[in-house]
């Protein structure tokens, strides 16, 4: 459930450079990879605009639970293909309170109500601490190593695409895709350790449509995973997208049961986005017992 979360600072806020880089040449399209970023930030409020940002509090509510997934068809030895439920997940969708605070250069702290309980995520830009009670997990434990792998790629709050130059990252276009019947140019990004992500820019609007999440794990078998943002609305001059929806993606393995199964999409909705709210600086420290709070 946190998880979903930890994609989120580098899905809400991407905003872009408008520095050189070595991705200049012109493809098909007849414009290059910087002057797409150009145009985005240009529709996103502007690269100043975004630098001038120091922090962020987004507001908003999570789906969890849906299981509507289709049953996974087995075989047993002189047997036609049964089917057994793919996960213990609650069938309705549930929409649970979030806020995330969001602060320079990668500080987050993410906190989410269930059951009249707060789990909390912290992340210091180093180290990072959850507290769990809706799993009846009552001690701050800290992140296990994918789990900061994932927050230093994710914990950005300008997302990927600003400064990208100066943070060592090579943008390049790789032609244009329709994304829900819109064409966009499909970018590729490659960060400084080598990962890659792709992102997909509205060629009418610049802003963006969607972007490649994380993996993930499914029966054992990894998904590909794609963010889409919808329902974009000005806040303090930015443009930013107030409904975002996660997809994961079939595969095709067929030696997996997973293969080919449909999951329910994922949506989180913002209601509020806060700029430059002040902060203490303990909110991103290693949270206390106390703080998840029991909520009658």
């Amino acid at each position: 459930m946190l998880r979903k979360l930890m994609v989120v600072g580098t899905m809400f806020v991407v905003a872009v450079s408008i520095a050189a880089a070595t991705d200049t040449a012109k493809s098909g399209a007849g414009i290059s990879a910087t002057e797409i970023v150009n145009r985005n930030v240009a529709a996103r409020g502007g690269l100043q605009a975004w630098r001038s940002v120091k922090t962020m509090t987004w507001f908003g509510k999570l789906g969890a639970g849906g299981n509507q997934r289709a049953p996974i068809p087995v075989s047993a030895p002189g047997k036609k293909g049964m089917k057994i439920p793919t996960d213990p997940r609650p069938a309705e969708e549930v929409q649970l309170p979030f806020t995330m605070k969001m602060e320079r250069p990668h500080k987050v702290r993410f906190e989410l109500q269930f059951k009249g309980q707060t789990a909390i995520q912290t992340y210091d830009g180093v180290n990072g601490w959850k507290l769990r009670p809706y799993l009846n997990r009552l001690e701050v434990e800290p992140f296990t190593s994918d789990e900061l792998r994932t927050s230093a790629l994710q914990s950005e709050l300008d997302g990927p695409l600003v400064d990208y130059a100066a943070k060592g990252t090579k943008v390049e276009l790789e032609g244009m895709e329709q994304v829900e019947d819109r064409d966009t140019y499909k970018l590729k990004l490659t960060m400084k350790d080598g990962h890659t992500i792709h992102d997909w820019i509205d060629a009418h609007t610049f802003l963006e449509a969607k972007i490649e999440g994380l993996p993930r794990k499914l029966d054992g078998i990894e998904h590909p995973v794609e963010v889409y943002y919808r329902d974009y609305r000005p806040v303090n001059g930015l443009q930013v997208p107030f409904i975002l929806e996660t997809k994961v993606l079939p595969i095709s393995n067929p030696g997996s049961r997973a293969a080919g199964t449909a999951v329910p999409a994922e949506k989180i909705a913002i209601e509020k986005v806060e700029i430059n709210p002040a902060y203490d600086a303990s909110l991103f420290t290693k949270p206390q017992i106390q703080t998840a709070s029991i909520r009658h």
